[in-house]
């Protein structure tokens, strides 16, 4: 690496527990490309094992625009610059850095071994025995600094020849320390288990590399490790069974793997609490307590004593008169139900006022508490899934909410709540929104995030998509049936008269009936072949004036010729077509044009933007990108180009949590797989006020009867069942 600078550090602005730190720099020299840092103070980034003030650098990398904190110093690799002269030798001795070692004394050492004096300190200490006045102590200190300087960098450069990159390299050192050689040289999967953000396959080609073999225990026991927690994100499970372990174990690592060293492997795990098995199920251990620890909070929580509230009937009719409305009988259990139990389901199909009933909720636990409204955003949190779902909470409750990862104060770099069992939130009540959407591992933080007795409730409609990460929590809690669940079935949003509720309805019921489209202004069915991309441009020119917020087009799957990519890419002319007037920039074989639809892929919390979040592009500089998302104007560069796409059409699964007034929705024969129950549910009851179906009706009647989609294998709704009737 040719490009560097030298110099000390000023500042640390930064650092996290994986090394990764900012800073500024004083540069003393460079190579010809950043001389015009010499004599400047600089930002830098970077891993870092540890930095001194007092010692000198080199800094290999180069120069990076962050999108909010500007140029900044990207390092690569650094090394640490031995002093040579005889005065810096002794600056660098009396610094600090060796304990007990004062100026005099480092003059001395200096004067004694002259310019060589740390090549012999750290090769031959005991020559600082002639100096008089040094003591052993003293000795120790230097040789043992020193060499504990060296060994780092070395350990540092010897991750590197193995192949890790210098950020992984970084991480594993500050993990270990003076250990690192000795935990490479046992167990080079160790670093799975101990350190999260480096992946199976980038140990796994690591140890190829060192000489391991294909069916080497350690490999095989790890490769068990990644099969499990592979099937179980990408099919729902809490748990497998041992021959499905076996076949996807036997898929990665090769036929060459005996059935008996399998089962060996696989039993050393379970002896390792790493695999937890129960009766023919085999379950990772994080899964198995996670859902151990939901059963046992649940069961707490529905066992507790109801809590008596003294004139709940007359705070309820203060609340009706104060917002002019009259619950109905669902509406009033619901309502008095959640102050009096400690923990509640509320469960409803579209229409039914889930969210109505929350803000009834708040009103009523403020009355019956006595609280001011501050003291009300002190005891109670709203929490939703995802960023849309919690801003849609706070403008129908005119209260703070948030995503349970900022709430538990999500640490995306260490992949870490800092609200924790150790750390418990302080919260009385907590409301989850959406609750369809979160599954077992995060329910299960933040459970350890709250104290024992904080009253739960969850509002959600389990017949839309399941969670995407692992379980079917919401399903299982409500199908126990043995727990404090209120369903709410009376139409309420939009009147009984409703297609677009009765729609819904019928999906959910497995049959559509053709008359549903005969009449209302709510709904429209269009006619069309498999190919519909011009139906849809159609619509969408009828609508190109809409507010972009409030028209959506959803679309099940991303590729083919009626996919999200293919319809973007068509939507884009018809929505915001070309004008000398607007900006382009294009990245891979994408376009993208100032007043474009954007769609966000991935939490930004800095940002204060979310997956799912929509926003324009309002303006294109050079190879900067400007969103808007609601007058929360973000910054993109080339390095994050890849989270955010084209939004005119957008997957189902990316509108949960949100809601449109009108939504447009392709269905074809094409769609195959996507072609199921859930998912059309879930999209219809996206619609507020419009929805038109465009497409083949008997696609549509098939995915309504099509409830076939894969059954997630989960324990805690026949756990709560079995030890709720043994109590």
């Amino acid at each position: 690496m040719n490009e560097y600078v030298k110099g000390n550090i000023k500042k640390i602005i930064y650092r996290n527990d994986n090394g990764y730190t900012v800073g500024v720099f004083k540069v003393k020299d460079a190579s010809s490309k950043y001389e015009h840092f010499i004599d400047v103070s600089i930002s830098f980034t970077g891993y870092f094992h540890e930095l001194n003030e007092s010692d000198t650098y080199n800094f290999y990398g180069g120069i990076v625009n962050h999108p909010k904190y500007g140029e900044q110093f990207n390092v690569e690799l650094y090394d640490i610059v031995m002093p040579e002269e005889k005065d810096s030798i002794t600056e660098f001795l009396s610094s600090g850095t060796f304990k007990g070692i004062g100026e005099k004394t480092a003059e001395k050492i200096v004067n004694f071994l002259g310019d060589d004096a740390l090549r012999i300190i750290i090769e031959s200490p005991s020559n600082l025995l002639l100096i008089p006045g040094i003591t052993k102590k003293q000795i120790d200190v230097l040789h043992n600094t020193l060499v504990q300087y060296e060994s780092s960098y070395n350990t540092i450069l010897k991750l590197n020849e193995m192949g890790f990159v210098t950020r992984d390299s970084m991480v594993v050192y500050n993990k270990y320390k003076g250990n690192t050689i000795n935990v490479l040289e046992e167990n080079l999967y160790r670093l799975i288990e101990d350190i999260k953000d480096i992946t199976f396959k980038k140990i796994d080609a690591i140890a190829l590399k060192q000489n391991y073999e294909r069916t080497d225990k350690r490999r095989v026991k790890a490769s068990i490790i990644y099969t499990m927690e592979e099937l179980c994100n990408a099919l729902g499970h809490s748990y497998l069974s041992i021959d499905e372990v076996y076949k996807y174990t036997i898929m990665f690592l090769g036929n060459n793997l005996k059935e008996e060293d399998f089962i060996e492997s696989l039993n050393s795990l379970i002896l390792e609490l790493k695999v937890i098995k129960e009766e023919e199920k085999y379950f990772l251990r994080s899964m198995w307590e996670a859902e151990d620890t939901i059963i046992k909070r649940v069961i707490y929580l529905s066992n507790k004593k109801d809590n008596a509230i003294k004139d709940i009937d007359k705070y309820i009719k203060e609340i009706e008169y104060d917002n002019d409305i009259v619950y109905n009988s669902e509406q009033l259990l619901a309502i008095k139900s959640s102050v009096e139990k400690n923990f509640l389901i509320i469960t409803g199909g579209p229409g039914t006022g889930k969210t109505t009933i929350v803000s009834s909720i708040l009103d009523l636990y403020k009355k019956a508490n006595k609280l001011t409204y501050e003291k009300l955003i002190e005891e109670v949190v709203l929490l939703a899934p995802t960023g849309r779902a919690s801003k849609r909470l706070t403008e129908k409750t005119l209260l703070p909410a948030s995503t349970i990862h900022s709430f538990l104060k999500w640490n995306k770099d260490l992949d870490k709540f800092a609200v924790n069992e150790y750390n418990k939130s302080d919260a009385k009540l907590v409301i989850i929104d959406e609750a369809s959407m979160v599954d077992v591992p995060l329910f299960h933080s933040l459970l350890k995030g709250l104290r024992l007795d904080t009253k739960i409730i969850m509002v959600g409609d389990y017949n839309q998509l399941p969670s995407v990460g692992p379980g079917q929590l919401l399903k299982d809690l409500i199908e126990s049936n043995v727990l404090n669940v209120i369903s709410l079935k009376m139409l309420y949003r939009q009147g009984e008269d409703s297609n677009i509720i009765t729609i819904a309805h019928d999906i959910n019921n497995g049959v559509v009936e053709d008359d549903v489209f005969l009449d209302g202004s709510d709904l429209k069915f269009v006619k069309a072949e498999n190919n519909i991309i011009n139906e849809i441009g159609k619509i969408g020119k009828k609508y190109n004036d809409y507010d972009y917020r409030n028209f959506q087009i959803l679309v099940p799957m991303y590729k083919g010729i009626n996919g999200i990519d293919n319809l973007n890419k068509y939507l884009q002319d018809i929505f915001n077509p070309a004008s000398k007037n607007k900006k382009e920039l294009v990245v891979g074989d994408v376009i993208y044009r100032e007043h474009d639809k954007i769609l966000q892929l991935v939490n930004m919390p800095e940002e204060r933007i979310f997956n799912g979040d929509i926003g324009i592009i309002s303006k294109i500089d050079k190879k900067e990108i400007l969103v808007d998302f609601d007058t929360n104007q973000v910054k993109f560069t080339p390095s994050n180009f890849n989270k955010f796409k084209h939004g005119y059409a957008i997957s189902i699964h990316k509108s949960q949590g949100s809601e449109f007034d009108v939504v447009v929705l392709p269905v074809v024969p094409g769609y195959t797989k996507m072609l199921y129950r859930k998912l059309y549910y879930t999209a219809v009851t996206r619609s507020k006020k419009k929805l038109i179906i465009v497409g083949d009706i008997n696609s549509l009647k098939y995915a309504s009867s099509n409830n076939s989609q894969d059954v997630r294998k989960t324990t805690i709704k026949d756990k709560i069942v079995k030890k709720i009737s043994i109590s």
